[in-house]
């Protein structure tokens, strides 16, 4: 079988969309019950995952307590949801300026990534998955994409490309494996 090429739309021009969809979804009182992640498509489907392992969201916390640690000028959030050029896409841990959160605001979704994005590898995460969202938030303003395995290993992507760096350059003491106490 050949291989499938899709080019997305920038995301600038989903923006609009994926908000407004956005919206739609969280005044939705039956989404409001599921105890899982939701995020959409670029079409505007739900696409929903059942909550993830323990160990998942104790790396979370771990990233995100570091970050705050680390960056102390900033906000740390978690399940925090982007408009991308594929739909909204929720990064398990972010972090983003004061600057950056005075243009982002009060928002039930934010139109472009805060500069770090950060995702933690689940189980039934494919390669392809996590090399897309990695694109995506870089795509959507993210400085940095951090994608976290589940040994605690830190791999991290910057801005100039989707190269992989040898560690953070906008959070420099960041340690390359994180561990769980």
């Amino acid at each position: 079988m050949a291989a499938l090429t899709i080019e997305l739309p920038q995301y600038e021009a989903r923006t609009g969309f994926n908000l407004s969809r956005w919206a739609e979804l969280l005044a939705d009182p039956e989404l409001a019950k599921f105890e899982g992640r939701i995020e959409t498509d670029r079409h505007g489907h739900i696409l929903m995952s059942p909550p993830p392992a323990p160990n998942h969201g104790s790396y979370q916390l771990e990233i995100g307590h570091r970050l705050r640690t680390l960056l102390r000028r900033g906000r740390v959030l978690t399940e925090c949801p982007i408009s991308t050029a594929d739909g909204v896409k929720a990064a398990d841990v972010a972090w983003a300026s004061p600057e950056c959160m005075r243009e982002l605001g009060n928002r039930l979704c934010f139109p472009h990534a805060p500069e770090i994005c950060v995702e933690v590898r689940s189980p039934g995460n494919t390669e392809a998955e996590i090399e897309e969202k990695t694109a995506l938030y870089l795509d959507a303003g993210a400085k940095e994409v951090w994608i976290g395995s589940a040994s605690g290993a830190m791999t991290f992507f910057g801005l100039i490309g989707d190269r992989l760096l040898s560690g953070s350059r906008l959070c420099p003491g960041f340690p390359t494996r994180v561990s769980l106490r």
